[in-house]
């Protein structure tokens, strides 16, 4: 007899965690100090940003619902545009995807250095901690989708709490002077923006993981909409309210130079506890956020193979029907890339790397606004009961926003963006090869 493979499947609640959680991770910790150059402007640029994310979102969810097929932005663009840009679509997400696990990894271990400060001065001690994070994470996903959900709504909720601890308590320290400077950048107000609105949009990154993992959520059509939207929704108004609630209470030459600026603010609050509280919530965040995103990278792959436009043993499943190859060979690209951080004069081309892996993000956002637009009129039976003038006008605002966001990014970064989408050109080829000699 043939066996069956079980097909588990990610309700509401995980869905939504995975959307928190994906959005949530170490960079929120350090961002009031990023932001501290351009003054208490930025909250404009929060608001500009969480505008642009929920604009994001609503075309996420209504592609989503219509579209309910693994791969999220992948599969969209693979519908609309064809196997080429299909293929580029998810050969630079996925780049992207296990890049920035191997920075989520690191910044674990950094924020686990303040109980075990060993972890800081020998680098074998901090690459083998980095790595048996990854190695476990990939192993909870081995065992299929419903078991990573569960440790990702337990790891949201425990990461939620802290941060709205300082974003709803924190206004009772607050104190309205450290507002000033408004502008601290010397430019015009847009240019601030503009500035500000770049770094706040890298906290919307993973905005889309609610679609990815389409064909193992039950009721895709009706939860992938609803999770997209609410987890956008609860993620921007908490980014908002601890963003604000940290100028508050911490003057802005302070929050310039802090390398801890939510250790400060709840040192304020708490005392000499502060900092363990705010190290034990930034543990639980970047190691929710990679368990999150190590469920992502594989999906991706598996879609593109199941059409033929990755290798076949990326598209092949366990007994529990998590994509087992995908999730090795990602895994094992994590832990080549750790090793190279061994040595401390590839630090700061790593970060630059991980800008990078940001920017080839933020391309398929745009890419899959315009294959909406394709789609609505190629498969506008898909579309039913959809207001296609109003959704058109939302989807434009949305290109229109990613595109800022790309132009935003720099023209060095953007360089080298191009590059990585160069560089899938010979695969591509390779792959076409291979298949017209099969």
């Amino acid at each position: 007899m043939k066996k069956t493979v079980s097909r588990q499947r990610l309700g509401f609640w995980s869905l939504t965690a995975l959307v928190c959680g994906n959005m949530i991770g170490s960079g929120v910790f350090l961002l009031p100090s990023s932001l501290a150059k351009f003054g208490s402007i930025s909250i404009i640029s929060w608001l500009c940003t969480a505008t642009g994310a929920i604009l994001l979102g609503l075309v996420m969810a209504k592609l989503g619902s219509a579209f309910p097929k693994t791969g999220g932005p992948y599969a969209y663009c693979e519908a609309a545009f064809g196997d080429f840009i299909g293929f580029q679509i998810a050969y630079g997400y996925w780049i992207a995807m296990w890049v920035g696990n191997a920075a989520i990894a690191i910044a674990f271990v950094g924020y686990l250095a303040v109980f075990f400060p060993i972890l800081t001065q020998n680098h074998l001690y901090s690459f083998f901690a980095a790595a048996a994070a990854v190695w476990f994470l990939t192993f909870v996903n081995l065992r299929g989708v419903r078991q990573a959900g569960m440790v990702q709504l337990v790891t949201t909720a425990l990461k939620l709490l802290p941060l709205f601890a300082i974003g709803l308590f924190g206004f009772f320290f607050a104190d309205f002077h450290y507002l000033q400077p408004f502008n601290a950048t010397g430019q015009s107000h847009f240019s601030a923006i503009s500035g500000a609105a770049t770094l706040t949009l890298w906290a919307f990154i993973g905005l889309e993981s609610a679609t990815v993992p389409a064909d193992s959520v039950e009721n895709p059509k009706r939860n992938i909409p609803r999770a997209t939207l609410f987890g956008i929704l609860l993620t921007a108004v908490l980014y908002i309210l601890c963003m604000t609630a940290v100028m508050l209470m911490v003057p802005n030459q302070q929050l310039l130079h802090s390398t801890a600026p939510f250790a400060d603010a709840a040192k304020i609050m708490f005392g000499p506890w502060g900092e363990k509280i705010i190290a034990i919530g930034a543990i639980i965040s970047t190691f929710g956020t990679l368990n999150g995103w190590i469920l992502m990278q594989a999906q991706i792959p598996m879609a593109a193979a199941k059409d033929h436009l990755f290798p076949k043993l990326f598209g092949k499943t366990n007994k529990a029907g998590a994509p087992a190859n995908a999730l090795i060979i990602s895994s094992i690209c994590i832990t080549l890339l750790l090793l190279l951080t061994l040595d401390q004069s590839l630090v700061t081309q790593f970060t630059y790397i991980i800008l990078l892996a940001t920017f080839s993000s933020i391309i398929p956002y745009f890419f899959t606004c315009i294959a909406q637009l394709i789609l609505f009129v190629r498969k506008r039976e898909l579309f039913e009961g959809t207001h296609f003038l109003r959704a058109s006008v939302i989807t434009v605002l949305a290109a229109l926003y990613a595109y800022w966001a790309v132009i935003g990014s720099g023209q060095q970064l953007v360089f080298y963006g191009m590059l990585l989408l160069l560089s899938s050109l010979p695969f591509y080829a390779l792959l076409v090869w291979r298949q017209a000699r099969a």
